[in-house]
């Protein structure tokens, strides 16, 4: 018998769609729990049509759908509403990212359900959180990384030369709280016995981790510089091009990596000493000729040779990987942290979850096909075939 996940016998129902919700229930389903997706009869969740790069399904849903099961409902009709509600009797956490105001419509708020479901954790996932002027403003990933600041510090140092983040990081942040807060209501509520309310905003997730560059121009100082790839305050700390057309990232943290940087790396001590460069600020001051020194010293040289010299100072660097160069690294390969889920287009390769914990093993099932637990779900509730062909006939399920 398999060794017992973490939140086995936790039930979770889930009113998600794109990215921060579903990121969060499949994690929540990675140790365990069972996550119950409600999707739209007929449509679904609309980041099944985002892209079909992954055997004709979609990139986005592939990666946070995992080990769900997939239940279609139209929450606006009464019966529908009768079935979310034989579910949350068994349920232990509910959690939606509606449009903001939608749950609450539907009678989901914390406040409606406590008195019938006092166990019940609901976590709401929003933009910007109840209450203030943006309550009901809508929110995706990059507008958030714009008002949140994240855009900018990054990209390059024109005005115009902004740039998003290639995933979607606030949506991440976002999801990643709510996980964390639904574990800790879960450990809460084996104490006190009640459920609790739980509210993550994208704005806020985001802003939390804006903690450096906010502080960093704290008191109306100066924000940190965009930079591109390089770091905005330390240096040199960033890519670098090779004689051969390559690029090799380096970073440097302290005075002895210096020396140790301009004596192995570089090949002339003498630059440890040089004013310009005696320190960070210097360095970072001075960035453009500390730059010129550099890709000089590296232009004789090819991408391998560069990093032989600091892997040998013992200086951090890393090849600039594309995603291609991702699926083959074989640090990935020669840690195993790949297997093979199931999907309704077959098997695809899945990434194993980043906190490995040998006392038990993460659940790695299917990317669910729209609907395809509707009728077994509904069993359980005790419908009968003939209950569940009507609410199909009326568009219910």
């Amino acid at each position: 018998m398999p060794a017992p996940r973490p939140l086995d016998g936790i039930t979770i129902v889930s009113l998600e769609h794109a990215i921060a919700a579903p990121f969060c229930s499949r994690q929540l389903a990675d140790l365990g729990a069972r996550v119950i997706k409600i999707e739209r009869p007929g449509r679904g969740d609309f980041a099944r049509g985002y892209d079909d790069r992954v055997k004709g399904l979609a990139s986005h849903f592939v990666w946070t759908n995992r080990s769900k099961h997939s239940l279609t409902l139209d929450l606006k009709q009464e019966p529908a509403q009768a079935v979310l509600k034989a579910l949350l009797e068994q349920a232990d956490v509910l959690i939606q990212n509606l449009a903001p105001g939608a749950a609450a419509r539907l009678g989901l708020s914390f406040e409606c359900l406590q008195a019938r479901f006092p166990q019940l954790i609901v976590c709401n996932i929003s933009g910007y959180g109840e209450g203030g002027p943006y309550q009901d403003k809508k929110a995706y990933d990059l507008l958030v990384q714009s008002e949140g600041g994240f855009l900018s510090v990054t990209g390059g140092p024109e005005d115009t030369a902004m740039a998003k983040a290639g995933c979607s990081i606030a949506d991440i942040a976002a999801g990643m709280y709510a996980y964390s807060s639904i574990l800790a209501a879960l450990m809460l509520r084996a104490k006190t016995g009640v459920g609790s309310a739980i509210e993550v905003s994208m704005l806020e997730s985001l802003v939390e981790w804006m903690g450096y560059p906010l502080y960093y121009a704290y008191d109306g100082a100066p924000p940190p510089p965009r930079s591109g790839a390089a770091h905005s305050t330390i240096y040199p700390y960033g890519p670098f091009p090779t004689g051969d057309g390559g690029t090799v990232m380096l970073g440097l943290q302290n005075e002895r990596e210096w020396a140790l940087f301009c004596q192995q790396v570089l090949q002339q001590p003498e630059l440890a000493q040089d004013p310009r460069f005696i320190s960070n600020s210097q360095r970072s001051a001075h960035r453009e000729a500390l730059r010129g020194l550099i890709v000089a010293a590296f232009a004789d040289l090819d991408s391998a040779q560069v990093i032989e010299r600091l892997d040998r100072a013992t200086i951090a660097n890393a090849r600039v990987n594309d995603m291609h160069g991702v699926w083959q690294h074989p640090q990935l390969k020669a840690r195993q942290r790949w297997t093979e889920i199931d999907s309704p287009s077959g098997a695809i390769p899945s990434l194993l979850p980043p906190g490995h914990n040998p006392a038990f093993t993460p659940r790695m099932d299917a990317v669910p096909a729209l609907g395809e637990h509707t009728e077994s779900i509904l069993g359980e509730l005790g419908y009968t075939s003939e209950d569940i062909e009507q609410l199909r006939a009326a568009g219910v399920v």
